[in-house]
């Protein structure tokens, strides 16, 4: 009394015996609990862009009045505060840019400036707390310079009073000054 009589042996799957050259079963996929990303983009995303760039633990708002001035060859074309929030991002990309920058060479989120606080120690050895500005590429496609010398990517690099910054390949300059020695 074999119920399959009649069944062709290429058709009985799963039956002892049935088809010897079927191949062997595949294994179900393993769930993965490995850090994809997923929710580091999603809190780290504002106007429903995804930043490339998020602030470090260390990140403060200056007390030191910076401000960037914007020049084209000799021209001052613009003067912009940057002491009012903590990081400023800078690209072509203007839903998330604090500052903009149009020239085609720059990326979308090309680079920021971040103030960070560090611990420095004087020669007898006492610790005070300073806030400083740094900029860090954003792994840009055409780089970021510092007084003609090329930013390391994705490094924090210290910016210093008179720094001249250029994005990209823009002929604009961008001049670090703090309020205190402009007067």
């Amino acid at each position: 009394d074999d119920p399959f009589a009649g069944v062709p042996e290429s058709q009985r799957f799963g039956i002892p015996g049935g088809d010897e050259d079927a191949p062997p079963p595949i294994e179900k996929e393993q769930p993965n609990y490995n850090v994809s990303g997923a929710l580091a983009a999603e809190q780290n995303t504002f106007k429903g862009v995804v930043l490339k760039y998020s602030e470090p633990a260390e990140a403060r708002k200056p007390k030191e009045r910076f401000r960037l001035y914007v020049f084209k060859g000799k021209e001052l074309l613009d003067m912009l505060h940057i002491h009012r929030q903590s990081a400023f991002l800078i690209g072509r990309e203007r839903l998330v840019a604090d500052i903009p920058v149009d020239h085609p060479s720059c990326s979308k989120q090309h680079a920021a400036i971040q103030y960070r606080q560090i611990v420095e120690t004087d020669g007898l050895g006492a610790a005070t707390r300073v806030i400083k500005p740094y900029l860090i590429d954003l792994d840009s496609a055409n780089g970021t310079t510092i007084n003609g010398n090329k930013v390391p990517p994705s490094r924090y690099v210290e910016l210093k009073v008179g720094d001249t910054i250029v994005f990209g390949f823009s002929t604009r300059e961008y001049v670090l000054m703090s309020e205190e020695q402009v007067g």
